[in-house]
C-alpha cells in the first residue's frame, strides 16, 4: 500500500499551505518536499517515512509513520522552530484530509525531537505522526 504515501503527503501538504497561523509564523510558500539551498528563516520539510500494510480480509489499507521537519535557517532561533511546531500538530489535529484515492482513518502527533543539524549546526525540529488510511 506504498501508494497511500503521495496522496498523504500531498494532503498535509495542501491543508498546512492554507493554515493563516503557520503562515503567520514562518512565511508563504516555506513548506518544501526537498531542503531549498541557502534558505534562512524558518521552513518546512518532508521528513522520512515508513508504510507497513494495514489490510484486513476485506478492505486494503496503510498505516504510515511520518515526519515534517521545521528548520531554523540562519535567521530563526530553536524557540520559533518549536512555535512553528507546536502549530503545525495544532493544525494537523483533528484535520480532516482528503488523500487522492484513499480515506484517512486517524492522524496522530507521536513525537517531537529538536536537535541541531550535524553539518550545519542549525536547529530542526521533527515531528513524527501516525496515520492510518484505507483506499476507496
Amino acid at each position: 500500500m506504498s501508494d497511500a504515501i503521495l496522496p498523504l503527503r500531498r494532503a498535509v501538504h495542501a491543508h498546512l499551505s492554507v493554515d493563516a497561523e503557520l503562515t503567520a509564523l514562518i512565511g508563504a510558500g516555506r513548506i518544501h518536499d526537498e531542503p531549498p539551498r541557502a534558505a534562512s528563516g524558518l521552513y518546512v520539510v518532508h521528513g522520512e517515512v515508513a508504510a507497513e500494510d494495514w489490510s484486513t480480509g476485506s478492505d486494503r489499507g496503510c498505516e504510515q509513520k511520518l515526519s515534517l521537519v521545521v528548520w531554523a535557517g540562519e535567521s530563526a532561533s530553536s524557540r520559533k522552530a518549536l512555535e512553528a511546531a507546536a502549530r503545525i500538530v495544532a493544525s494537523l489535529e483533528g484535520a480532516v484530509l482528503v488523500p487522492e484515492g484513499h480515506r484517512l482513518a486517524n492522524l496522530t502527533w507521536l513525537s517531537s525531537k529538536l536537535a541541531r543539524d550535524p553539518k550545519t549546526h542549525l536547529p530542526t525540529v521533527t515531528l513524527t505522526f501516525r496515520a492510518v488510511t484505507d483506499a476507496l
